[in-house]
C-alpha cells in the first residue's frame, strides 16, 4: 500500500490504495503482459498527437489546480486530496483528483500580458522574440513541422463553440494552408454531402478538371498563390469520405453521462474521434471563464464541466492504449487574481498560474513549481510560455533547438531562444 500522506489536508487514509484498486492495477499489468509482439511494435510506432484543450477566459488556478484554502485570498472552497499523495486540488475536481497519477502539473507559470487581446495570441504562439513577423499557433507549428498522420485527415482541427470555418490567421508566416479547420459546435462544414445527381464517377471527374485548371493557374505563379486553395478542396474531398465523424449517434449514452451533456463534453467527445481517426492536432475550446464578477459562483458552474471532460479524456485515452503518444494540454491565456474585486471576482493575473497536462512524453504524477502561501507569486520553478513551447516539442520529438522555421529565406527558431525545457515534466 502506499504511504498515507503527511500533507497538512490530508486525513490517514486519504491516500491509501483498495483492494479493488490493487485488483485493477493487476489486471492492466496483465493485460500489458498478453500483447504480442505485433501488437506492441504496433503501438509503439503509433504516431505522435496532441489534444490541446483551450479555456478561453482564464481559469482561476485557485479554484483549481492551486488552491489555498483558509489564506486571505483562499476563497470559499476546500482542497481535497488527489491518486498523488500529498498532491491537493480543488474539491470542484473530484473525477481529476482521482486520475492525477496520471498528470504533469505545472503551478509556477509567469507570464507577462494581462490582457485577453496580447495574452491569447502570446500563449499560443509560444511567445519567441519579437521579429516583426507573424508567428503561428501550436496547432499551426505543429501542423508544419509534423504534417498530417497518414489517416491523411487535416493536420490541425478545431472543435468549438459557435461557427466554424478556415481560420487562416493561426499560421501566422507559415501560410494559409497551416490554419486551423473549426468545426462549429462540433458540425460538419456546410454543403459537405454531394448533390444527389452527382455519382461517384461524375465527382471524380469534376476533381480531375479541377486539378487540371489548378495546374494552369499555377503556371508562372508563386507556390503559395495556389497552395492554400489547394489545400482547402483536398480537405473537404477527404472529409467528405468521412462524414462519421461528425455522427454523435454513435457516443454510448455511458459516454454522454460521463463527459456531460453540455458544450464542451460533447465536443470533447467529437475531439477523441477526431483522435482515433487520426488527426494531428486537435483543439476544443471552452468559452465563459472571464469571471471579474462572481467568481465564485461562475467557477463553481464551470468547473465541474471541465472536470467530467477533462478527467473521461484523459481515462479514454488511457484506455485505450493512446496516452502514450497523445500529448494532452489544458491551459487558459492566464489564471486569476489572488486578490478578490468588489465585484466579488478575480481579474487577470499572469504571474502565478498553473497548467495540466498528460501522456506523450511526460512523467505521470509530476507536480513542478510552486507559488507561495497565499498564492500571489510564484516561489520556485518560475516557467514562461516560452518553456513550455520547447518542452511540448521535445515530447513530440521535435529538437527545438536545432530546428528551425523557413520564412522566405529568413531561418526563424520555432521557440523562445532564452528559454528552455522544463526538464522535470519530461519522463
Amino acid at each position: 500500500m502506499t504511504e498515507p500522506s503527511t500533507h497538512p489536508n490530508c486525513r490517514p487514509d486519504d491516500h491509501l490504495v483498495s483492494r479493488r484498486q490493487l485488483l485493477g492495477m493487476a489486471g492492466a499489468a496483465g493485460l500489458g503482459g498478453l500483447l504480442t509482439p505485433a501488437v506492441a511494435k504496433s503501438m509503439e510506432q503509433q504516431e505522435k498527437q496532441v489534444l490541446f484543450i483551450w479555456i478561453d477566459g482564464g481559469m482561476s488556478q485557485l479554484e483549481s489546480w492551486d488552491p489555498k484554502p483558509n489564506t486571505t485570498f483562499g476563497g470559499p472552497f476546500r482542497s481535497i486530496p488527489t491518486a498523488v499523495p500529498g498532491t491537493h486540488i480543488s474539491e470542484l475536481m473530484p473525477r481529476s483528483a482521482r486520475i492525477m497519477d496520471r498528470v504533469a502539473l505545472i503551478r509556477s507559470m509567469c507570464t507577462q500580458d494581462n490582457s485577453h487581446s496580447a495574452g491569447v495570441a502570446r500563449i499560443q504562439r509560444g511567445d519567441p522574440k519579437n521579429r516583426g513577423v507573424t508567428y503561428p499557433y501550436f496547432g499551426s507549428a505543429v501542423a508544419k513541422l509534423m504534417g498530417p498522420t497518414q489517416s491523411k485527415l487535416p493536420p490541425y482541427v478545431w472543435v468549438k463553440p459557435g461557427s466554424g470555418g478556415f481560420i487562416h490567421q493561426d499560421a501566422g508566416f507559415l501560410g494559409p494552408q497551416y490554419g486551423a479547420l473549426a468545426f462549429g459546435d462540433g458540425r460538419p462544414p456546410e454543403n459537405m454531402e454531394l448533390p444527389s445527381d452527382v455519382n461517384a464517377d461524375r465527382q471524380d471527374r469534376r476533381q480531375q478538371l479541377r486539378d487540371r485548371l489548378n495546374e494552369r493557374y499555377a503556371q508562372g505563379r508563386r507556390p503559395t498563390a495556389n497552395a492554400a486553395t489547394q489545400h482547402v478542396f483536398d480537405t473537404a474531398q477527404i472529409l467528405m469520405q468521412r462524414a462519421d465523424l461528425f455522427d454523435e449517434s454513435q457516443f454510448t449514452p455511458r459516454d454522454r453521462e460521463r463527459y456531460g451533456e453540455h458544450d464542451l463534453g460533447r465536443h470533447m467527445l467529437v475531439g477523441r474521434k477526431m483522435l482515433e481517426a487520426g488527426v494531428r492536432f486537435v483543439k476544443v475550446n471552452s468559452y465563459g471563464w472571464d469571471t471579474h464578477g462572481d467568481n465564485f459562483n461562475g467557477h463553481a458552474s464551470l468547473m465541474p464541466k471541465f472536470d467530467q471532460a477533462f478527467a473521461s479524456v484523459v481515462e479514454d485515452l488511457d484506455e485505450r492504449g493512446m496516452l502514450d503518444h497523445v500529448l494532452v494540454i489544458a491551459m487558459s491565456e492566464f489564471g486569476r487574481t489572488p486578490r478578490i474585486n468588489g465585484h466579488i471576482g478575480r481579474d487577470h493575473w499572469p504571474e502565478a498560474w498553473s497548467v495540466a497536462m498528460a501522456g506523450c512524453g511526460l512523467r505521470r504524477g509530476v507536480v513542478v513549481g510552486e507559488t507561495n502561501a497565499k498564492g500571489t507569486w510564484v516561489e520556485r520553478d518560475q516557467a514562461d510560455i516560452g518553456h513550455l513551447f520547447h518542452t511540448w516539442f521535445r515530447a513530440l520529438g521535435i529538437d527545438s533547438k536545432q530546428i528551425e522555421y523557413d520564412n522566405v529565406g529568413q531561418p526563424l527558431p520555432i521557440a523562445h531562444d532564452d528559454c528552455q525545457v522544463v526538464e522535470g515534466l519530461l519522463a
